[in-house]
């Protein structure tokens, strides 16, 4: 049995092409006009090859590949030079050994290491490549004559010469297949999916996402049904009571899920064996240190002796200057968006209401859609120059800076419309169909949206490469001509990114934003339209597996990124909870208060005491039920426990080995 399972993971274990590297097409017949220089192509083979990874040169129409393979040794041992920290058989966290290799202990797969400690080991081989020697060496391509300076890193002078166009992870054609069988066309289980295996593919940010999304989805079936109820139902004398009863379920509700949402964070971490800290904000700490850089302890200590050196005005000064430029930041953000944009949108909002005719409207709000999109990239663009002034150094910090700034954009831009409608108008047919409008017809368009641009712009890249290919291949036949390699149709796709930009976030920015709004929707205006919550669930089961196509079959491969949470998504989600308590009493205020004369009758004074009871049970809840599982706080503590020991075990043998030492020394 024992022979079966290591014949398995060894299968397992057999290397696959990962990473492509492009180049642009040399033209044939090139001839070496310099004596003693070398051809970079060659040269940079060779490197590869030395460094252990397994080439191989797949030519394309337009450009010339580079596929790249590492076998499992070659990976130990550079996770090993990393001091890439994974979980032992015995449960405790110790930085990789090659020779060690059994005492650690493996995926779900079979496999020893995740995608995302495969894709730092090969970051980290192919920053290796350096000219070693201490002359230049001189290279070419395609006519191009370049020097490699002493210890100058290849790949970095490739790209300075722009003979090196892209650096990109290539999809696992196996694993990804099985995904798709299990996952993206698996309509028969509506919210069910491999989770452990897009951990696995993608890494832990987009599994955490799709962790959420699920488990949203889910949640939700509960007020889409309470929903229904109320709609087909006649509740007779009792009907004054339905809506306050709705507002108190759903607002519970939404407090329940968030903390059992984190209790399934941590349960999912300690199943992938993560040693983060699970928390809301960025930077997630273990015992002070980060573990999105993947320091080492070692590392870390000596910075921590550095940073002592320095005196405490200079880190009072630091310190003091990065909050007032985050406070300046923020104001500048809040200003423009109270003195450029709400008045827009009220605006807009004033005509949608004035203006009679549905053709109209229609063409209002197209006009209104287009200057939105100018709005929200002039606002990105300002966001992240911002942010790079506020001397953030943590880049989780800034990603959720840049998110909590672009978010109040979206929020005024979704949102204050919706106000003007429910609270000055107090128009409930016409937020009504505002809210339709919103979930239905918005949600489709920006699906049909972010699906069909990147296969539009895959075609129009593939008909450049055919192209280029029949202008310099006269002979060629139309027919004969098209794109064949599958890494030059990775290639020819466009990258998982947000539409922010990529520096900071990737693709999971769009879809946590587009989650977020359609909460607000449904949690705000709740007691307006009780059937926004099942527009929700069909909306949330179409976007699990469009967004699972997304990423196996329309982007390129993501590259994985570290995170524990979804960050700063859930303090959004948090407050959009507070937001929808006094929303929603405004609503019942204006539904129950048919005269317009907002007297605290008792009916009003009975819903603003139904606030405060929400207030508590948002805030009391939240310390009720504890957001970590007990299994997964013991079998920490047991960690931690057991670390000690073996802590101390190791001191004793090398206090052992000192004064045996120093025996011997005395004696002699």
């Amino acid at each position: 049995m024992r022979e079966l399972k290591e014949e398995e993971d060894e299968q397992q274990e057999q290397p696959v092409y990962e990473i492509a590297l492009v180049f642009p097409k040399r033209g044939e017949g090139v001839i070496e006009d310099n004596e003693g220089s070398c051809d970079a192509m060659e040269v940079l083979v060779n490197e590869f090859k030395n460094v252990g990874f397994l080439v191989e040169i797949v030519p394309g129409l337009a450009h010339e590949f580079i596929k790249l393979a590492a076998p499992l040794e070659v990976i130990g041992k550079a996770a090993a030079e990393l001091q890439i920290r994974k979980r032992t058989n015995i449960g405790m966290d110790l930085a990789f050994e090659w020779d060690q290799i059994k005492a650690f202990a493996r995926q779900a797969d079979g496999s020893l290491f995740s995608w995302c400690e495969r894709y730092h080991c090969y970051q980290h081989m192919l920053s290796r490549i350096v000219n070693k020697s201490k002359a230049a060496v001189s290279l070419q391509y395609d006519r191009k004559n370049f020097s490699w300076e002493p210890w100058e890193p290849l790949l970095q002078r490739l790209e300075k010469e722009s003979i090196l166009k892209k650096v990109y992870p290539l999809h696992d054609e196996r694993k990804k297949k099985s995904l798709l069988r299990s996952w993206a066309l698996n309509w028969w289980d509506f919210t069910a999916q491999p989770i452990d295996d897009i951990y696995l593919y993608f890494g832990t940010k987009i599994a955490i996402y799709f962790a959420f999304l699920g488990m949203y989805t889910r949640w939700l079936l509960f007020p889409a049904a309470l929903g229904i109820v109320l709609r087909i139902v006649d509740f007779g004398s009792l009907e004054f009571l339905v809506l306050p009863v709705f507002f108190i379920c759903i607002i519970s509700w939404a407090v329940f899920f968030f903390q059992f949402w984190k209790r399934k964070n941590y349960a999912l971490l300690a199943r992938w064996k993560i040693s983060y800290t699970v928390g809301t904000g960025p930077g997630y700490k273990v015992f002070g240190m980060d573990m999105n850089s993947r320091q080492h302890p070692l590392e870390f200590e000596k910075k921590l002796e550095a940073d002592n050196v320095k005196e405490k005005e200079a880190y009072q000064r630091d310190e003091w200057t990065g909050r007032l430029k985050r406070i300046r930041n923020d104001a500048i953000v809040i200003l423009s968006i109270i003195c450029l944009q709400l008045p827009f949108e009220l605006a807009y909002a004033h005509l949608y209401e004035k203006v009679g005719s549905d053709i109209i409207k229609f063409g209002l709000t197209a006009v209104y859609l287009v200057i939105l999109q100018y709005f929200t990239r002039i606002g990105g663009k300002v966001s992240a120059d911002l942010i790079k002034n506020e001397n953030i150094e943590n880049k989780e910090y800034r990603a959720d800076s840049l998110v909590y700034k672009l978010f109040g954009l979206y929020f005024m831009q979704t949102y204050i419309g919706v106000f003007y409608h429910a609270l000055l108008h107090r128009n409930i047919l016409t937020l009504r169909k505002v809210l339709i409008q919103r979930l239905i017809v918005s949600e489709v368009f920006e699906n049909l949206l972010e699906n069909s641009l990147p296969y539009f712009k895959y075609s129009y890249k593939k008909f450049g490469a055919v192209r280029y290919k029949k202008k310099h291949d006269k002979g060629s036949s139309a027919g004969k001509v098209k794109v064949t390699s599958r890494v030059e149709k990775e290639y020819l796709k466009s990258a998982y990114s947000a539409s922010i930009g990529g520096e900071l976030e990737d693709g999971l920015f769009d879809d946590f934003l587009e989650l977020a709004l359609q909460f607000g929707m449904i949690m705000m205006f709740a007691c307006a339209f009780p059937l926004t919550f099942a527009f929700a669930v069909i909306n949330n089961i179409m976007e699990i597996r469009t967004d699972a196509l997304k990423l196996l079959v329309i982007h390129k491969r993501p590259v994985p990124r570290a995170a524990a949470t979804i960050g700063a998504w859930l303090n959004i989600f948090q407050f959009l909870i507070v937001m929808s308590i006094c929303t929603n009493c405004a609503l019942l205020v204006c539904l129950y208060d048919v005269e317009g004369n907002w007297k605290l009758e008792p009916g009003l004074a009975a819903i603003l005491v139904i606030e405060h009871i929400l207030l508590l049970i948002k805030f009391g809840f939240s310390r009720i039920i504890p957001e970590e599982p007990a299994w997964v706080r013991e079998s920490r503590v047991k960690n931690a426990t057991h670390a000690q020991d073996v802590s101390r075990e190791l001191l004793r043998s090398i206090s052992g080995g000192e004064n045996k030492m120093s025996h011997l020394e005395q004696r002699e």
